[in-house]
């Protein structure tokens, strides 16, 4: 017996990516995820290039992913692309440890978090 074949969560104009373990807060993530929905993709490219945060770096590798995978896999022109969607979750949690006085020691939560992009085709009309 054969699987059956998969549906596609995305409309044919679409395409996506998905970055699983960044090293960054969901929190931090969202501010830099929310500076570039509903852009053309031009756009986002410099908005991220020209960021002064840390992460943006990781988002534009991930954006530059998406427009890859419109162009190759979906046959999407990249000059109509625009950022339809772009949103963040959390993710693992490494526990670590700080010494503290007394002999104690105190709990310090390094957070990962996974971003996804999804960039959508524009018609002539738009």
């Amino acid at each position: 017996m054969s699987q059956t074949k998969k549906v596609r969560r995305l409309a044919g104009i679409e395409a996506m990516c998905k970055v699983r373990t960044l090293r960054t807060s969901a929190r931090k993530l969202n501010l830099v995820a929310q500076s570039i929905r509903g852009l053309k993709v031009q756009r986002a490219l410099n908005e991220l290039e020209f960021s002064h945060k840390r992460i943006a770096i990781d988002v534009r590798k991930a954006l530059y992913s998406a427009i890859s995978n419109a162009e190759n896999n979906h046959n999407l022109d990249i000059d109509s692309l625009v950022v339809a969607e772009a949103y963040v979750g959390k993710n693992l949690v490494m526990k670590r440890f700080s010494a503290r006085a007394r002999g104690r020691a105190s709990r310090i939560e390094k957070p990962f978090s996974e971003i996804t992009i999804v960039v959508r085709e524009l018609g002539e009309a738009a």
